[in-house]
């Protein structure tokens, strides 16, 4: 099944070929399908012998992304009038301009190319591009991407994506008996014949934890409380505990599949204090309720199944709004 048809592809490489420059940026907070997506349309840039810089707001938290930490920055290279005419901006993983966090420089007004998966996404007016939200993971697009333009992946690169969509597909235990799973496996299996190896990145997302997120991670539980007759769980992360354990490594997945694992649970929500007066959140589903909804309703959005937030506000007050708006859908 071919789910980017060739009218896209075109699309894509005619944006390639009248832009002399690219900016590559994805959302904030990125984790390894974020990364791996810019990476990979890095590579494809590479391949048509054009320029490009990686942007990215960070915090780079999580181990499997840390390594390339150091090819992203936050603060655009200076363009001119005539250098920003040439330039075009790619943006994966996402496409609100919020979601891309704190950039030093002014992205507006870039010629513009989207490259997403999430269910809440939209393609503006001021830019073309490819939303499909029934793909498991951007870096499986990225892929198919590369796959028609240039052919057969090298090895690192087939890595790295392979990272992406291993992270954003559960090591693909989120995966269901849609066509969409079934050409993601197909497509998984050519990466690993390029060289992508399970086991090692298996290792790379799951191993070497701080002894710290141990700590933080049983914590987390303990707090954890049970809403709406158990279908709902709800555990939270203070400034004290931030300033005791620090960010290092965070383990959420972890969170939440241990609170998904409670007989009766629906939804799993994750609220972190991160300033004075903001707050994150993550959400995470079984395969009934569709939290980008509730997300969307706190500045958030993504997929039904796993979504997220940053918002004005204290865990004490968003929690009971929190709650009212899952009673509303479960």
């Amino acid at each position: 099944m071919e789910i980017i048809d060739n009218q896209t592809i075109q699309n894509f490489k005619t944006f390639i070929d009248k832009h002399d420059f690219f900016l590559i940026i994805g959302h904030k907070e990125p984790d390894g399908d974020c990364i791996s997506s810019c990476l990979g349309i890095a590579a494809i840039i590479k391949n048509f012998k054009k320029d490009y810089q990686l942007l990215s707001a960070g915090p780079f938290k999580r181990n499997e992304i840390m390594p390339y930490e150091s090819l992203f920055t936050d603060t655009m290279t200076f363009l001119d009038e005539n250098e920003r005419k040439a330039t075009g901006l790619i943006i994966t993983d996402c496409s609100e301009m919020h979601r891309l966090g704190d950039i030093d420089g002014d992205l507006k007004g870039l010629d513009t190319f989207i490259i997403d998966h999430h269910k809440t996404s939209e393609v503006s007016e001021n830019a073309t591009g490819y939303i499909n939200p029934n793909s498991p993971s951007c870096a499986y697009l990225i892929q198919l991407f590369y796959e028609k333009l240039i052919g057969p992946i090298p090895e690192e690169t087939a890595k790295i994506l392979f990272l992406g969509i291993c992270t954003d597909t559960g090591f693909f235990r989120f995966l269901t008996s849609t066509p969409e799973s079934a050409d993601l496996l197909s497509a998984v299996s050519r990466l690993v014949s390029y060289g992508a190896n399970p086991k090692t990145t298996y290792n790379e997302i799951n191993n070497g934890k701080p002894y710290s997120t141990r700590k933080l991670l049983g914590i987390l539980l303990s707090r954890a409380e049970r809403y709406l007759d158990g279908r709902l769980i709800i555990t939270y992360e203070t400034l004290e505990d931030t300033k005791k354990w620090g960010t290092e490594g965070r383990d959420s997945d972890a969170l939440y599949q241990l609170l998904l694992s409670t007989k009766g649970a629906q939804v799993a929500v994750f609220l972190r204090q991160d300033t004075l007066t903001t707050c994150t959140g993550g959400f995470r589903s079984q395969d009934k309720v569709d939290v980008s909804v509730v997300a969307a309703k706190f500045g958030g959005g993504g997929h039904k199944n796993a979504s997220g937030m940053s918002t004005e506000g204290k865990i004490d007050t968003l929690l009971p709004a929190i709650i009212k708006e899952f009673a509303r859908i479960m």
